[in-house]
């Protein structure tokens, strides 16, 4: 008869442990939860060894099993969405910003360097001095240059010859390449 006690007191101290996730009680639930749990044990030896393993491999193991499924399936139901709050979208956090829209515009566009660029500087483009920041390498003032990307508030840039200034689109989807293995750089 102990096993029945001992069955009833495992449900009890997992549903309780359950409802301490949940619902804070300043550990009240969790410690009547965890008496629960060891007097299931105690009752199961009191039935025999193997009852009282039984119960105690179903504490180990059971308990952090309906734990995890609860911590699962509980942002799922009803009560769990009304409680929980729903993590924010990206557009719902970051501030619009119109300067990166416009800096973003310029990818593929070509300038003039307007200072030396060892790792940043200025550029002109369409007549707008704009911040930039070199690749990879030095640019003299007054060579020409191609948006690549924008960092932050910043447009990375690289440096171009001038046949290929005046050669290519401004719009870098309307480039064209002899090879796909040798693109200009």
């Amino acid at each position: 008869m102990y096993w029945v006690w001992a069955i009833l007191l495992l449900v009890l101290g997992t549903g309780l442990a359950l409802l301490e996730m949940f619902f804070p009680s300043a550990g009240i639930l969790g410690f009547l939860s965890a008496a629960s749990l060891i007097a299931a044990v105690v009752m199961g030896f009191y039935e025999g060894a193997f009852v009282g393993l039984l119960i105690l491999l179903g504490a180990v193991v059971g308990l952090p099993t309906v734990i995890a499924l609860g911590l699962k399936y509980w942002p799922k139901t009803a009560i769990g969405k009304r409680v929980l709050l729903t993590p924010p979208k990206s557009e719902e956090v970051l501030p619009e910003d119109p300067e990166k829209e416009v800096l973003k515009k310029l990818i593929g566009r070509t300038g003039r360097a307007k200072s030396k660029m060892l790792l940043s500087g200025v550029v002109t483009i369409d007549g707008k001095t704009i911040d930039a920041v070199s690749e990879s390498m030095p640019i003299e003032v007054g060579q020409p240059v191609r948006v690549i990307q924008v960092r932050g508030n910043r447009v990375v840039v690289r440096p171009i010859d001038e046949s290929e200034a005046a050669a290519l689109p401004a719009d870098p989807l309307q480039q064209t390449y002899d090879t796909p293995f040798n693109p200009p750089a």
